[in-house]
């Protein structure tokens, strides 16, 4: 098991401030051990912390109408900054994320923080929309805390809250990728430039390193490898386990279907009928954070192990948002609302029902799990941010509802031909 570590610079240092988040917990964070239990507060800690550090690739999402205006693209172009973006998120989970079961958590999360942040600085002063996609997807590399964060918070707790706490950590990663457009489109709209998002999101990595330094504790490893056979080790655990390969495909297809219809939300509120700004557009994101809220309620279910039966119901539940996302080509703007709050639901309760089946298996190799895991899921992202902007160009809002519908129809099928080859309880 981990040890924690009498150095000066652990958590045993925070200030009053941090303290407080504990107080009546009987566990600070110098007091924490894996599978000893995450006391609630911290929970919110760990989970608003994860939600901060993903928003950094999701900032640009209100913002491309602006962006194609300002350099005189299109949204063909401009949706290349999310693109490249999701796709440098996928590259640092496979690179950087199985470390998390090797070196100090603690050091690893700020100093990638630190280098978002220069990351941000860099994309504010971007001159060029092909320098912002390159700095964009360089940036997107190291803004990997929230696996990190959410596989730390997984080992902390006790097997019985483990999958509460997976989904309220879930829940928080969701809120911080659909806030960070409300955010965003705020910010921009106030201040009248794109630019401004960047550079305060620079200083908010700052801030939230200085933070998680004091707050997070200084869990030694359990183990030690070598970088390459620390990645050996990952393709190890995969070809192993039949049921995280199968989870990985769910959740690939699944944020496919959740990515191609975020990256054209913007196209469509920015056309007639509804002709939104920025800050309106952003706001959206509200819409969907009720939907993640809502899904929160399939932790428990995955901790009674009724998660087959969460699985059936969210993929369900995928499929009929976009039936009703498909309703809005005639501009019914609840058909528009309801989809969303559908869509949402469902994207965060299979993430959080996946990774929650998907800790019991080996809890020594919990981070590289979750880089598996989240590899696959980002690298859907990408490829449905890429599909998204293709068939939005090309066959406009119909063709974003087929190619969304027909991946989340994919997800159903071949969950329920394994739920058909499976024997009977």
């Amino acid at each position: 098991m981990a040890a924690v570590s009498s150095g000066g610079d652990g958590a045993a240092s925070a200030p009053a401030s941090a303290s407080a988040w504990v107080e009546g917990t009987h566990a600070g964070p110098g007091a924490l051990r894996p599978a000893g239990g995450l006391p609630d507060r911290l929970v919110t800690v760990f989970a608003v912390a994860a939600g901060l550090a993903v928003a950094n690739i999701y900032y640009a999402h209100p913002l491309l109408t602006s962006i194609a205006s300002a350099f005189g693209v299109g949204s063909t172009a401009a949706s290349l900054v999310v693109t490249a973006s999701t796709a440098g998120y996928t590259v640092g989970l496979a690179l950087l994320v199985p470390l998390g079961d090797t070196v100090n958590r603690r050091r690893l999360l700020v100093a990638m923080l630190l280098a978002t942040a220069l990351g941000q600085a860099a994309s504010a002063a971007a001159p060029s929309v092909a320098a912002l996609v390159v700095l964009s997807g360089l940036m997107a590399v190291s803004a990997v805390g929230a696996p990190l964060l959410v596989a730390f918070a997984a080992a902390l707790a006790k097997p019985e809250q483990r999958g509460r706490v997976t989904g309220r950590m879930l829940s928080g990663v969701l809120l911080g990728v659909l806030l960070a457009r409300t955010g965003a489109g705020l910010l921009a709209e106030w201040t009248g430039s794109w630019r401004s998002v960047f550079a305060v999101a620079a200083v908010g990595m700052l801030v939230l390193a200085a933070l998680l330094w004091r707050l997070l504790p200084d869990l030694e490893p359990a183990e030690r490898l070598g970088y390459f056979a620390l990645l050996r080790s990952v393709v190890s655990v995969v070809g192993q386990e039949p049921l995280l390969r199968l989870r990985c495909l769910y959740g690939f297809l699944t944020f496919a279907s959740f990515s191609v219809f975020w990256t054209s939300a913007a196209f469509l509120l920015a056309e007639p009928p509804y002709a939104y700004g920025e800050a309106l557009i952003g706001a959206f994101g509200l819409l969907g954070a009720a939907g993640a809220l809502a899904a929160r309620a399939m932790g428990p279910l995955v901790d009674r192990g009724r998660d087959r039966l969460a699985s059936t119901l969210l993929y369900a539940a995928n499929l009929a948002a976009w039936g009703l996302l498909a309703l809005d080509g005639g501009h019914l703007l609840v058909c528009l609302v309801l989809g969303v709050l559908l869509l949402d639901f469902g994207v965060q309760g299979a993430q959080a029902t996946n990774l929650g089946v998907l800790y019991r298996l080996r809890p020594e190799a919990r981070s590289r799990i979750t880089m598996a895991y989240m590899t696959a899921y980002f690298l859907g992202g990408a490829a449905g941010s890429a599909l998204s902007g293709v068939v939005h160009s090309a066959a406009g809002w119909a063709g974003v509802c087929a190619a969304g519908g027909g991946l989340a129809a994919l997800v159903l099928l071949l969950w329920g031909v394994e739920q058909a080859r499976m024997p009977r309880p």
